[in-house]
Order: structure tokens, then C-alpha cells, then sequence
């Protein structure tokens, strides 16, 4: 066993190895295979017993050391101690840790299953279209964590995958996959037949599925041009510590610190101004219904018609009002008093001429954070847990459709993004097809330090400009703003932990990709190939008891 072990912390370090933003994608190429030689040799062996209990367990240590080794950075979040002080939050990090491992083994477990009772061949296709179906789980089930969709590998080496605006990431993960299934396959044939011929075969055809699509990519990267109008935008960079001034500094304080930032650094041509996720009013929130008599909006009304082509896009923290429980929605939480109802929301706002305010509500959450997962069947029996490990028994308001940011002074139309509803594909492509020509990222990315994870949110983010070939522009309470062009490149960035602002043109493109008109078609296809060969696997399984009957 301890040969299988090694195999299995062979896998999470590849994986890890080749993971952004410090690995090197050509990894992930070869990150499944130790694994799968696992599980092949263990379910040949017949001195073995209970061989599913050991591939359960060898792929749970596989996917702990991935997952615990990529999203090291998430303790770095504070909680309140029994004392009143901030301490790093181990359990944000040991939560997703322990639960994503034991998804992705649940994964595995059932590729030895139908390779078991339908055979090699099923197995091998089965493999790749599970993991591709677990994958568009991530992205729609409550406890949404995607974070380790397997194209998201290559959101540093973008370079590689320009063909994203056809298939999306999951065209990504499938090339992973094609490729780790290929060298398994001939390398299986040579350890059990010792001929050289399956070695070149190895290198040959992986070697072409790993150049061609590289190859494919740079060609289109090298030939694509920026389509659109300019558009001219300011990024406003405040970094405040989201522990001790974000949500503790007098909101009216925040927002004239915003201003003059703002103020001191508009240009005679700018168009936009872009402030990050929840930027005001600090630590109190903008009544939904009273926005219009809010001091607050009042006076970004005030300095945005000074100038005739001027908008301001923030992220805003804002409150609905029930006056009673028949009208609070679904997402609702009572007050102290027991008898209002109110709705809370993680928001973006455009102000600006004399258009009217324009309001949208994040509507992809952080489970643990912004949501309670599956509140009416999970509360009665974790709700105490979640408080006592510094989660949340509520769940912010969303909205079911995506909305876009109109003025009538130019021709933006204005995708608002909200932090992590920017590593979502498909829903970003809602966007799109309501007509944004240009992505608005507002986020806070503050909450780890100066860690990997604002520099992962802020890659895979990006790939969202390939796949839709729009142009990026990225406001971060801390850091990184940027502005990103149609190809995924970073034009121009504030490096975190400093504030500032930072001005700069991109393009407006209003041409459909593939990937935008049809989203996730390779998912489909994984979620229609998974279910055939379930149903095949269970069929069979159901004859061999019926003729093991009859005998």
C-alpha cells in the first residue's frame, strides 16, 4: 500500500504543482495519472479486500493535499475571539477544505464503480464526464465553490486557451482530461506488456493534444483585434483594512476620502469612475426605497453633473424594508424587534447626468458568508454550528436576472460584476446577451492579506474577457484594479496594499462569441454522457443479478 499512497501525494502535488498562480499548467497534464494507476492496480490485485474503502481513501489524500495546498490562504481570514480580538479563521479554511475533498473522492469513487461494472472503456469515458457534471455543480448548487474547475488551471497561461470564447472553461477541463486519460492508457499498456512502442505512442499523440491546442491558441491570440469604441474610465483603489476601517469608519468619512480620490484624478475626457464592491456607505447600508433622498447619492448626483459625460459605477451595501412578513421575500431576516422585515444586498450602483439611479444585486454569494446554504433544510440542524464557527444563519437578497448599466450619453452598456460572480462563465454570459459591451469588476479582496487569493480571483476573472471578448476594467478595495483588453491581457494594474487610481481606455465590443450565444454546451454533453452510462452501469448490474437468479 505504501506504493499507492505515494501515488496518491503524487497527484495532490502535481495538482497543486500545476495550479495558478504560481504552477505551471503543463502539470495538470499528467496530475490524474498517478491516481489512476491506483485504483487500476488496487482493483486488479485479488489479495486485496475492501478495495473501494482503500481508492476512497487514497483519492481523499489525493484531493486534501490539492485542496488544502491551493486555498492555504483562506485562515488568513479574521474572526472575533471570546476576547474581543481578531484571530485567523481556521475553520473558513478547514470547511471547504475537508468538504471539496470529499466531493471530488465521492467523484472518483464513482468512476471505479462504472469502470468496475461496465468496464475499462466505459470507466475511461466516464471519468471525464462526472467531473466535467461535479464541475457544473459547483457553479449552480448553493454550496457554489468553483474555485478548482479544472479550467480555471490555466488562468495564468490565458496564452494557451484563447479558444475559451468557443467552449468555455470546460473546454479546458476536457483537454485536462483527454490528455491524462491518454498518457494512463499507454503507460498501463507498457508496465503490463515492457514494449518501447507504447512509450512513443505515449509521447506522440499526448505530445499532439498538448501542442496543437497551444499552437491553435496563439494563432488566434496573435490575429485578434479589439473591436469597439473607446470608452475612458477612472479606477479608484481606496484600500481600507476591511477589519478595522471598512465597516468602522463613519460612512460620510469613507465616502468624501472616495470623492477626493476621485476628484483629484478625472481627467477632461473621463466617461466612467468605478469604485469597488461595497465602497459605500461603510459600516451602515443605502435604504433601497429612500436612495433618491440619501445625502450620500445626493452628492455623487451633484459632482457627476458637473460634467456632462460623466457616470459614477460603486458597489454599494443596501437594505429593504419590509413593514411586514407578508411582503418580505423569501431571503428576508426579521429584525430585533420581531416585526420588520428587512432584506440586505451586496449591490452595485450607476449614478450620473440625469439618468435615473440604477440598481443591481449580487446573486452569486459566498456560502458561509453571504449565504446560508439551504437555509430552510439546514438551519434547524448546523445554524448554531455556523454561528459559533463565525458563519452566517442569513443569506443576502439577489435578484433572478442579471441587469445591465445604461446612460444616455454614451454607448456603454455596463456588465456590473460583483467579485465572485466574476470566476462564473455561464452566468457572466448573461450579461452579454442582455447587451453589455464591457465588464465592471467591483470587488473586495482584502480579507486574506496580501495572499494568493486575490491574485487567483483576479486570473480566473480574466478569462471571462476571452470568453466573451470583452474588455475588464477591475476595482479592488486593496488590490489588484485593473484594466483588461478583449485577449486577457492586463493593460494596466494598481498593485495591492496601496491606494490609488488609475485611469486608462478600453474598447466596447458588442459582437456575440460562441461561447456568450451558448454557454456550457461541453457540460450538457458531460451531464447527457453521464447519465447514459450510469444508466448503463445499473442495467447491467440488474441483468447480472436476474441471470445470477435464473442459474
Amino acid at each position: 500500500m505504501k506504493k499507492y499512497i505515494a501515488y496518491a501525494i503524487a497527484t495532490g502535488l502535481l495538482l497543486t504543482a500545476g495550479w495558478p498562480s504560481y504552477g505551471f499548467p503543463l502539470l495538470l497534464f499528467i496530475g490524474f495519472v498517478p491516481l489512476m494507476l491506483a485504483e487500476h492496480q488496487i482493483s486488479q490485485r485479488v489479495e486485496f479486500k475492501k478495495k473501494g474503502r482503500k481508492i476512497f481513501g487514497l483519492s481523499y489524500l489525493a484531493f486534501f493535499i490539492w485542496n488544502a495546498t491551493v486555498i492555504w490562504w483562506l485562515h488568513y481570514a479574521q474572526e472575533t475571539n471570546a476576547n474581543g480580538d481578531l484571530q485567523n479563521s481556521w475553520s473558513a479554511y478547514l470547511i471547504p477544505v475537508v468538504a471539496n475533498s470529499l466531493f471530488m473522492s465521492i467523484v472518483f469513487q464513482s468512476y471505479h464503480f462504472v469502470k468496475k461494472k461496465a468496464g475499462n472503456l466505459y470507466g475511461l469515458i466516464f471519468l471525464p464526464a462526472i467531473w466535467m457534471s461535479f464541475d457544473k455543480l459547483t457553479l449552480n448548487w448553493e454550496l457554489t465553490w468553483p474555485w478548482f474547475n479544472l479550467g480555471n488551471g490555466f488562468a495564468k497561461y490565458y496564452e494557451w486557451v484563447q479558444w475559451y470564447e468557443y467552449t468555455g472553461t470546460f473546454g479546458g477541463a476536457l483537454w485536462i482530461w483527454l490528455v491524462n486519460i491518454i498518457v494512463f492508457y499507454y503507460l498501463t499498456a507498457y508496465i503490463n506488456k515492457k514494449e518501447i512502442k507504447y512509450l512513443n505512442k505515449l509521447g506522440i499523440y499526448a505530445g499532439l493534444l498538448i501542442a496543437v491546442p497551444i499552437g491553435i491558441s496563439y494563432i488566434i491570440y496573435a490575429n485578434y483585434e479589439e473591436k469597439g469604441k473607446a470608452l475612458n474610465v477612472l479606477i479608484l483603489q481606496p484600500d481600507l483594512d476591511p477589519y478595522n476601517e471598512k465597516y468602522m469608519k463613519d460612512g460620510l468619512q469613507i465616502y468624501d476620502e472616495l470623492k477626493q480620490l476621485a476628484l483629484k484624478n478625472i481627467q477632461p475626457n473621463t466617461q466612467f469612475v468605478v469604485a469597488p464592491e461595497t465602497a459605500v456607505p461603510g459600516s451602515s447600508a443605502l435604504i433601497f426605497d429612500n436612495l433618491y433622498d440619501d445625502l450620500i447619492i445626493q452628492d455623487i448626483q451633484q459632482w457627476t453633473n458637473s460634467k456632462k459625460d460623466l457616470h459614477f459605477v460603486t458597489g454599494a451595501s443596501i437594505m429593504r424594508i419590509y413593514p411586514m412578513e407578508s411582503l418580505a421575500s423569501e431571503t428576508a431576516s426579521v429584525m430585533k424587534d420581531g416585526i420588520t422585515w428587512y432584506d440586505a444586498y451586496n449591490s452595485a450602483l450607476q449614478i450620473g447626468g440625469n439618468d435615473s439611479i440604477d440598481v443591481y444585486h449580487k446573486s452569486k454569494l459566498v456560502p458561509g458568508v453571504e449565504i446560508f446554504p439551504y437555509r430552510n433544510y439546514l438551519m434547524p440542524i448546523i445554524g448554531e454550528f455556523m454561528l459559533n464557527f463565525g458563519g452566517t444563519t442569513k443569506t443576502l437578497g439577489i435578484q433572478p436576472h442579471r441587469s445591465v448599466f445604461k446612460n444616455k450619453t454614451n454607448t456603454a452598456t455596463v456588465a456590473p460584476v460583483i467579485c465572485y460572480e466574476s470566476i462564473y462563465g455561464d452566468y457572466t454570459t448573461e450579461y452579454v446577451r442582455e447587451g453589455a459591451n464591457v465588464l465592471f469588476t467591483m470587488t473586495n479582496d482584502s480579507w486574506w492579506g496580501s495572499t494568493d487569493g486575490h491574485r487567483q480571483l483576479l486570473l480566473y476573472g480574466n478569462l471571462r474577457a476571452i470568453e466573451n471578448r470583452r474588455a475588464i476594467v477591475r476595482s479592488a478595495n486593496s488590490g489588484i484594479s485593473a484594466f483588461v483588453n478583449q485577449r486577457g491581457d492586463i493593460m494596466k494594474s494598481l498593485p495591492y496594499g496601496e491606494q490609488g487610481a488609475l485611469n486608462g481606455t478600453i474598447l466596447m465590443n458588442s459582437e456575440l462569441t460562441f461561447y456568450t450565444k451558448y454557454g456550457d454546451v461541453i457540460a450538457r454533453i458531460a451531464l447527457l454522457v453521464m447519465g447514459i452510462i450510469l444508466a448503463y452501469t445499473f442495467a447491467q448490474k440488474l441483468l447480472y443479478k436476474e441471470n445470477k437468479k435464473k442459474i
